[in-house]
């Protein structure tokens, strides 16, 4: 599988109109390649660097969606919430808050990992919908993967 933005390219900076010093909302995705079998695919973006790329402490998580129709191509810009193909299902971002929620680094050049999976089944409704509980949810169902890197540093 492959995954590509039309607003950046792997290990370039996203623009900041998809980051908290922007509208924060989320880029447009787009992917191809989902094996024929696969019944749904889950999205994952997440920041590995936080809170300081040069002593990071933990993975700060952006963006869980999962349950999204297996023939989805791709995401429009802003989809989170109110864009999102019927019967998707958004989980918790590390604010403690479904949907999306863009890069803010409180110090550093952070980068900003879009993981994408394609699953043998549709997952059951996950309560809470965590990174977490999404990732217990899908071993033993993964039939592919592709990732994206973006990064992105606040403006001075």
């Amino acid at each position: 599988m492959e995954l590509t933005s039309s607003t950046f390219t792997q290990n370039a900076d996203i623009p900041s109109l998809y980051t908290c010093e922007g509208s924060d909302q989320s880029p447009p995705l787009a992917w191809s390649g989902v094996p024929s079998d696969s019944q749904s695919l889950a999205l994952i973006i997440d920041d590995p660097d936080a809170p300081d790329p040069a002593a990071p402490k933990m993975t700060w998580v952006h963006w869980v969606v999962y349950n999204l129709p297996a023939d989805t191509t791709g995401l429009a810009a802003g989809a989170s919430r109110t864009n999102l193909p019927a019967g998707a299902r958004e989980g918790l971002n590390d604010w403690q808050r479904e949907g999306y929620g863009g890069p803010c680094p409180p110090s550093g050049r952070h980068r900003y990992v879009h993981k994408l999976y394609a699953l043998d089944t549709v997952l059951p409704v996950l309560k809470p919908a965590t990174k977490a509980a999404l990732e217990r949810a899908m071993q033993g169902h993964i039939l592919a993967k592709a990732e994206l890197v973006g990064y992105y540093e606040k403006r001075k």
